[in-house]
């Protein structure tokens, strides 16, 4: 009985092993919160399409990448979140990126097999989030960007960069068990 549950709560994403970026939590505001990340290495890709067929194609082309469509066929282990921004409304070109696990150093990773994915090191630095739960569909990552964007005037704080899209789950975890959240760089 013990593993169907255990199955069962693995299908739905409520068991979670998979690494996420590390962060200091700087202030709490209900389910808003300022961290600070270090650099992370990223694959990432650009997508000139709508929201969701930009994730789609993006999160497929990342996925080759790390289940071993590189120069050395290597499998790199899943992390969370994949991340999205839209680069430019007018085009709809959307950037989706997924973080390389800590353990593998940016110049030892594979170089990927599509010309489409590039490996960058980024510095998040501090950020402010808002984290929500359900489908990030493109109506509501725009009201929660809108909910940050409030609480973010409220506190001060002076953005820099594109609003970012975290989703944490597997396409497969039903939305009373997803985790979202909205991210956005501050100076």
């Amino acid at each position: 009985m013990k593993q169907k549950i255990f199955i069962s709560l693995t299908a739905i994403g409520l068991v979670m092993a998979i690494e996420t970026p590390e962060y200091k939590l700087l202030e709490k505001h209900g389910k808003i919160e300022v961290r600070e990340y270090q650099s992370i290495t990223v694959a990432v890709t650009k997508v000139k399409q709508h929201y969701k067929p930009a994730l789609n194609e993006g999160f497929r082309r990342i996925a080759s990448y790390i289940f071993g469509g590189n120069d050395k066929e290597m499998k790199i282990a899943m992390t969370a979140p994949v991340i999205s921004t839209q680069l430019d409304r007018e085009d709809e070109t959307h950037e989706v990126l997924f973080v390389m696990p800590r353990g593998h150093q940016f110049d030892k990773l594979p170089r990927p097999n599509l010309q489409s994915v590039q490996l960058e090191e980024r510095r998040l630095s501090k950020v402010v989030s808002i984290s929500f739960g359900g489908w990030a569909t493109a109506e509501r990552a725009s009201y929660y960007k809108q909910k940050l964007k409030k609480k973010v005037d409220e506190l001060g704080l002076e953005t820099q960069g594109r609003y970012m899209v975290a989703q944490y789950n597997s396409p497969w975890a039903i939305p009373p068990f997803r985790k979202n959240e909205i991210l956005i760089r501050i100076k």
